[in-house]
């Protein structure tokens, strides 16, 4: 796991185990540092991701705090973080992923105008179900092109693919356009992620991009109804 990403997880824990309370002040990044053996752009960029997700707020001249916000709002803001990925949103608990389809293929009318190439062009197709402490939680259904993530292997679909982007390639992942519905579960679904005739689920459509603006993911993740859930920090 990338540093940065494990030193935001251990932070963020400590903020849901009341270690860190509401406005109270961290430690300087300098001691952060010191704690974690890591650089100060590290430590940044992982004090950087808990201020997206609205659990720590930067003051001038002050230092970092806290969010005033009561526990419910703040369970409702980490369940909404999941673009970082399943492995990571759910780092001290043991994911696990069972690989249906891992193939290159070229892109319909639909893919390739969602990931800007050509009909003509190669991208994988992932189908995976990815189960948390053993119970089965979405089925990913992943397009990406072949020319912006090379070397992806069948043995980098059992753990986080995000990680492989960035610790492997030394890509990054800055953004993701959304489309969120629901709909009743279907014979597939029920099949994959043991579910009920007719049971709800969510789906998150969604196209992701790098930092330089490439569109890498365009994905279809469909959630078991039990844990899905959608909130938003909104930023003026």
């Amino acid at each position: 796991m990338l540093k940065y990403v494990e030193i935001s997880n251990d932070i963020r824990n400590k903020i849901i185990d009341g270690i860190y309370l509401p406005n109270e002040k961290l430690p300087y990044e300098k001691d952060i540092c010191d704690e974690y053996n890591s650089s100060k752009m590290t430590v940044k960029k992982a004090l950087d991701i808990l201020v997206a997700e609205g659990l720590l707020v930067k003051r001038r001249g002050s230092g970092t705090f806290v969010k005033d916000i009561n526990p419910k709002e703040r369970d409702n803001l980490i369940a909404s973080t999941q673009f970082r990925g399943l492995s990571s949103f759910y780092a001290n608990h043991k994911v696990e992923s069972i690989i249906l389809t891992y193939k290159v293929i070229n892109p319909d009318k639909n893919i390739s105008k969602k990931l800007l190439v050509n009909e003509e062009d190669f991208v994988y197709q992932i189908i995976r179900v990815r189960s948390v402490d053993g119970v089965y939680a979405v089925i990913e259904e992943m397009y990406m092109p072949i020319q912006i993530i090379p070397g992806l292997k069948k043995k980098h679909l059992y753990g986080s693919i995000y990680e492989y982007i960035e610790r492997i390639l030394k890509l990054k992942i800055q953004s993701a356009h959304r489309t969120i519905t629901v709909k009743k579960a279907t014979d597939y679904e029920i099949k994959h992620l043991n579910v009920k005739e007719n049971d709800p689920l969510g789906i998150i459509e969604q196209v992701a991009y790098l930092d330089n603006g490439q569109a890498f993911e365009y994905s279809i993740v469909t959630h078991r109804c039990e844990e899905f859930k959608v909130n938003t920090v909104v930023f003026r």
